[in-house]
């Protein structure tokens, strides 16, 4: 084993290995991949093997459009076969409310180049003859959708990167993970070490291990899932006999259920409501090729949906079912990215989906290991969505509650209750009081619209519930004065002898006076926006230790703090703090908006002494405040 690598991969499932191979094609070949069993002693072997276009996310979804595109091409380069079967699929509407989701799919589908198309639940019987039409409302043709063989496509990965010059160390446990003063790391297995530019953590089952080796508490969770696989079926021979094609696939939402054939049976698997956590708090090292056992009372219901949608299913036997561990992070979107805090240090895990975002998650990762940028917008699976706040706890109750939504449909505003409420404000009692309807940005709660007594919040395609008292919130503001709490806006300050030079170079705008604000974008060298900030300069930063004071995107404060502390310079001077909960924020807004701020302070707000973006200090009450005059409109 070498001594010294440019990157060390920690994993040998499909995701480590397409790590590997897409950082070898990116022309790094001083690399090695480090597995502690055999290939594939994870998840991957015992995965059902499906693949699929279609994600909420329009960008993971062009990633895994082309992990299902990439199979052809490293087959032909590692010379493996990988058993992918691209037979397509129907997707299954059992409700008028499904079936609106999936014209918009369907529609979405259209700008990504995905080639979907509506049928009638007759034209799904003529592709799938398993499925009762009678069961259904309508159905969406994929004809992208597949299976293939988890072991052939791991190794596939694997042969077609050692071709170009990587290399795979299987057995080889990594028992520690340490940082040099000099930036790199030591990579401490059962075999020796090695020291290492990068370290990516495509550990699987064990991220969450390797993770907590440099100090890293990662919010995955395996969950047990759960699939059939029949005896032979008459009704499968007789159609490959007729058509000569397979049995194409079949995701039944309602049912919670995807299906598709397995040799001369079918195979049916099920995101079930009574779900279970496999090993909780610690994944064991010597886990490996097992399965663990099946609880059929689980997914019996789900079962009973399925045997009467897909009614050829009564008559045959069940040969085995399969019982397997899955790691899923809190929504469901895989963890990838660097991390904030450890240069060099990257993660690749959370992807319950790898054979259908494996090869995107690879490119992505490869792309940004090498050129300092995904290539995409991959913000749906950036590991800085979630901060410290996404404890063990959260995690538990999030990715359960998710397991269980796997097939539900998510309307437009829908806020789901599980891990909530995690983080409140200090009005969070008085605003629940006068009707508040929260959701959660950044684990805090924060208040949507307000509803009078007796409205309860229903969700819909078309105008939910809120509609009208959120136009009547809306005219208010627009005609007299509203109060909004902000709190959940990323706050920040920045001193130090440095500041307003590093300000200069990472915002564009031109740097205010003292007590003024301005609107502040920050771009990447190559110009695209990756923030949007208010900024204001609160005096000489050496003066009172003030400084400037940063406000953008809640949900955003660990990807912009990993970006800021990556840009910050070597000399430290320059300091920037995240205010987070320190500060709760309220906005004032409307015509009368000037009214109610001058009831409430001694200080002049008028036009002349508070000018459109001046900031100054000010007592609102007996409470200190920082007040500034600014509009988004």
């Amino acid at each position: 084993m070498k001594s010294h690598a440019k990157v060390v991969v920690i994993g040998g499932g499909v995701v480590g290995c397409s790590v590997l191979f897409h950082l070898a094609r990116h022309g790094w070949t001083d690399i090695v991949l480090m597995e502690r069993d055999e290939l594939t002693s994870g998840s991957t072997w015992h995965a059902a093997g499906g693949m699929h276009t279609i994600n909420g996310d329009p960008n993971v979804a062009k990633l895994q459009k082309y992990t299902i595109s990439l199979y052809k091409e490293i087959e032909e380069l590692s010379g493996q076969a990988t058993g992918v079967h691209l037979t397509g699929g129907v997707l299954l509407a059992a409700t008028e409310a499904r079936l609106d989701w999936l014209r918009g799919v369907v529609a979405k589908g259209r700008y990504l180049g995905i080639d979907l198309e509506e049928i009638s639940p007759d034209e799904a019987a003529e592709l799938m003859p398993l499925l009762d039409p009678k069961q259904f409302v309508g159905a969406v043709r994929n004809k992208e959708d597949g299976h293939l063989d988890p072991s052939g496509v791991t190794h596939a990965y694997a042969k077609a990167a050692r071709k170009l010059g990587a290399e795979v160390e299987r057995f080889t446990k990594v028992e520690d993970i340490v940082r040099r003063a000099d930036g790199l790391w030591r990579v401490i297995t059962n075999k020796g070490e090695v020291v290492a530019e990068h370290v990516v953590n495509a550990g699987g089952l064990w991220a969450r291990e390797v993770g907590r080796m440099v100090g890293l508490e990662l919010p995955v969770l395996a969950m047990e899932h759960m699939y059939l696989i029949t005896e032979d079926m008459p009704e499968v021979a007789a159609w490959n006999q007729k058509t000569g094609t397979e049995i194409i696939h079949a995701v039944d939402f309602d049912g919670e259920l995807y299906l598709r054939q397995e040799r001369g049976g079918m195979l049916m698997g099920t995101y079930e409501k009574a779900n279970k956590p496999w090993s909780e708090f610690q994944t064991p090292w010597n886990f490996g090729h097992e399965l663990l056992e099946p609880d059929i009372d689980r997914i019996a219901p789900s079962l009973e949906v399925g045997f009467r949608h897909f009614p050829a299913f009564q008559n045959t036997g069940i040969k085995q079912i399969i019982n397997g561990p899955f790691t899923f992070a809190p929504d469901g979107n895989p963890l990838v990215g660097p991390v904030r805090g450890l240069p060099g240090f990257w993660v690749a895990c959370g992807v319950m989906a790898g054979f259908s975002q494996g090869g995107g998650v690879g490119l992505a990762l490869s792309n940004w290991m090498i050129e300092g940028d995904p290539g995409a917008d991959i913000w749906a699976m950036d590991v800085s969505r979630y901060g410290d706040w996404a404890t063990m706890a959260y995690t538990n109750a999030k990715v359960r509650e998710n397991y269980s939504r796997r097939f539900s449909i998510r309307f437009p505003n829908e806020e789901l209750p599980a891990g909530r409420p995690l983080k409140t404000t200090a009005i969070y009692d008085l605003l629940s009081a006068k009707g508040a309807q929260w959701g959660a940005a950044y684990g805090l709660e924060v208040p949507l619209w307000y509803a009078p007594e007796g409205v309860r919040d229903e969700f819909s395609w078309r105008r939910s519930s809120d509609f009208e008292h959120v136009a009547k919130e809306v005219r208010t503001v627009r005609t007299s004065v509203g109060l909004s709490e902000i709190s959940s806006f990323a706050k920040y300050r920045v001193t130090g002898a440095g500041a307003a030079a590093w300000l200069d170079r990472l915002l564009a705008c031109k740097l205010p006076k003292p007590g003024r604000m301005t609107l502040a974008p920050m771009l990447k060298e190559d110009g695209r926006l990756i923030g949007d900030f208010s900024l204001a300069n609160l005096g000489s930063p050496n003066s009172n230790g003030e400084g400037w004071f940063l406000a953008g995107s809640g949900i955003a404060e660990e990807y912009h703090m990993r970006w800021f502390e990556a840009h910050l310079p070597q000399d430290g001077s320059v300091v920037i703090e995240a205010l987070g909960a320190k500060l709760t924020g309220l906005s004032i807004a409307g015509p009368k908006a000037r009214d109610v701020l001058a009831n409430a302070t001694r200080a002049d707000v008028s036009n002349a002494a508070f000018p459109f973006m001046a900031i100054r200090k000010m007592d609102i009450g007996m409470a200190p405040c920082l007040v500034g005059r600014v509009s988004y409109t």
